[in-house]
Formats: structure tokens, C-alpha cells, sequence
């Protein structure tokens, strides 16, 4: 019987890499590792978890016991996941895309996140995309109306007052300073 173990800040490709290292050093098989979860071939004893859970911190990641906080850590990855590395468009409805990935209604998930988070799910999600369109900006591979395009805002001018109001400055302004001042993803 396979077991499935969720952790959290796992949000990019390298996190995958580093929890699969974790669990070879520890001598933990597993099935198979995605963003935000390991499973495993059987339940871990209680001596293996706490050792797992020890090398998880070490590398800034911990282990998700409760249903709620893995609720909140599959919305992230989701959101992390599709905004960051996704070649698709995200001309999505979050809240058809959350339901349907976690078979819960949205509004019940929408509220959770709130009351863990203290910010709701759809700045949470706000927030990835100004960090992304950040990157993008440092990469200066692509215009404004193709970051726009490309992260689903319905124009440049409504991509650049959002941008704006989370950062303080214009995407130009940010292109001309010195600091980037951006986000780890699992700092959002």
C-alpha cells in the first residue's frame, strides 16, 4: 500500500532534486516525488519520519501533517506550478481550475486559505504573477504585451497599475532599477 507524504515549499524543479537527494541520503525508496508531495512505497516508521523531517528542515522544507495546511500547500502548487513553470497561457478561471484539481468547491478553499494565509487566495495568486512578470522583466527577453499576453491580463495597461500597486513602481521603473528587490516563491 503506497503512502503519500506532503511537504511544504517544495516550488520549483530544484526542490524535487533536493528532497529526492533527502530521501536517498536517509535511505527512503519512494514511487515517485511532484511539487508538494513524496510517495512512498509503504508507511514510514516513526524513527525514518522524524529523520525526514529533520533533513526537510535543514533544507527549508517541512513535513504537512494536518488536512487543512495540505489543502493550503496543493493551492499553492497549483498556482506556483502553473504561473511559474507552465508553458500554457493563464487565461484560466482559478476558481473552476482549483476546484477541479482538488474536487472541493472553491469558495470552501478560498475561505481556508484566507483564515491560514491572512491574505486571500486570489492576491496570493496576484503576488505570483507580479513575481513572475519581475522575472520575466530581469530576462528582458519579452515585451510588456507578451508578458501580459503570456500571464493572461487582458491588457498591458491593466498588468502595469496591478503591477504598480503591488510594487510601488511602474514595470518600467522596476526594468530601471538597480534592485530588483524579488521574491523567493516560497516567501509569497
Amino acid at each position: 500500500m503506497s503512502n503519500i507524504i506532503h511537504i511544504k515549499n517544495m516550488v520549483c524543479p530544484r526542490c524535487i532534486a533536493a528532497v529526492s537527494n533527502i530521501l536517498k541520503d536517509l535511505e527512503i525508496p519512494y514511487v515517485s516525488i511532484k511539487l508538494g508531495e513524496v510517495e512512498l512505497p509503504a508507511t514510514l516508521a516513526l524513527k525514518k519520519k522524524l529523520a525526514l523531517s529533520i533533513g526537510l528542515q535543514e533544507s527549508g522544507f517541512s513535513l504537512i501533517n494536518d488536512r487543512k495546511s495540505q489543502l493550503i500547500e496543493q493551492m499553492k502548487t497549483l498556482v506556483v506550478d502553473k504561473i511559474h513553470h507552465s508553458s500554457d497561457g493563464l487565461d484560466i478561471k482559478w476558481a473552476d481550475y482549483i476546484s477541479e484539481k482538488l474536487h472541493l468547491e472553491y469558495k470552501y478553499l478560498s475561505s481556508l486559505f484566507s483564515s491560514v494565509e491572512s491574505i486571500t487566495f486570489e492576491q496570493y495568486i496576484i503576488n505570483q504573477k507580479i513575481e513572475r512578470v519581475k522575472e520575466l522583466l530581469v530576462y528582458d527577453e519579452l515585451t510588456l504585451s507578451e508578458i501580459a499576453y503570456h500571464l493572461g491580463y487582458s491588457s498591458v495597461a491593466y498588468l502595469s497599475n496591478q503591477f504598480k500597486k503591488v510594487t510601488g513602481m511602474t514595470p518600467s521603473q522596476f526594468k530601471k532599477s538597480i534592485d530588483k528587490n524579488r521574491k523567493s516563491l516560497d516567501d509569497i
